[in-house]
This record gives structure tokens, sequence and C-alpha cells, in this order.
């Protein structure tokens, strides 16, 4: 399938125009006690505080990420789309506490979706050209960021996880 382009530029990363801000969420009862908080973190300036909320206490992946993860070769998928897992050597080196992550920029969240379903496009063999794969993964990033696509729940947390860091697990009861 060929990809046009209609909010991105072959040439630009698509958020590259795009304003984010600095943000924490706190999640608190009627009588003002907190339930649950984030630390700070990345979202679009555009973005309400309830869309940062949402994401930052449903959606983020807040543990469990490898802080150092390299490329997966396949020689029938395009660099840029090779998956990622743990990169022990380098782990290795970090301090014990330094060596698990959490997601704390939507971007990654981003990232991880459109890449995986651009990933599951080029295996299957959707894309007619490697630009059109980039174009896709391109598009979706831009309508995520823009709230003009929004993927049920289940997306958001479970998508991507091992494309993008390489984690794996126990089935949860999620189907595919």
């Amino acid at each position: 399938m060929q990809i046009d382009r209609h909010y991105t530029v072959k040439t630009n990363n698509p958020y590259a125009d795009m304003e984010f801000k600095t943000v924490s969420s706190e999640i608190r009862d009627p009588d003002g006690a907190l339930v649950s908080g984030t630390g700070k973190f990345t979202a679009p300036a555009a973005w309400s505080q309830m869309a940062c909320d949402i994401l930052a206490q449903k959606y983020f992946r807040k543990a469990g990420i490898p802080a150092a993860l390299k490329p997966v070769k396949e020689d029938d998928v395009p660099e840029w789309l090779w998956r990622k897992e743990t990169d022990t050597k380098a782990l290795n080196k970090l301090d014990k506490a330094e060596r698990m992550v959490g997601e704390n920029d939507v971007r990654a969240v981003f990232d991880r979706m459109a890449g995986c379903w651009t990933y599951w496009g080029w295996k299957g063999g959707y894309f007619d050209t490697d630009a059109d794969a980039r174009a896709y993964f391109d598009e979706m990033r831009f309508m995520l960021v823009r709230q003009i696509a929004a993927p049920n729940s289940p997306q958001w947390f479970n998508t991507g996880l091992h494309w993008a860091y390489g984690l794996t697990g126990k089935s949860q009861g999620h189907h595919y």
C-alpha cells in the first residue's frame, strides 16, 4: 500500500514543529488525600491536564524498561524499524538502581505504538516501499500527538512493549 503524507514532511521529524511542556499528575480523593501521583513528564503543550493525567496515570509503562537497549538486526526489515532488546553489557555497567526505568515522555509512548504498528505492517507486507512505511510511522505519530487518532486502552497499555523495549512475559489474558 502507498501512504501519502498529509500532516508531515519526509525531511522532518513529526515532532519538530510541536511544542511540549513538562507537567506532573496527581489524583486526589474528594478529601484532598493523594491517591496517586507521578513525577514530572513531557506532554504536548496543547493537551489538557486531564489528558496528561490519563496518559501518565494509566498508559505510561511505569517500570521494568531496560535503561540500555540495542537493535535486533532483521535482514527483511529496514534498520530504522528494527525492534529493540536489552543491551546486557551496557546495562551491567550501570548501578543496579539505574538499570530499569519507566516512560516519562509521551513521545516514547507514541513511538512505541506507531513503531510497533509499522513493524507489524512491514512484516505483513502491507507497505509498497520503505518510504511508505516511514510515512505511515510519521503520520501516525503526528495524529496521536494531535489527538486526531486515539486507539483503545489495550493498545496504549500493551502495544509495542516487545518491539520497543524487548519486554516479554506470561500472557495476562490478552489476545492478538
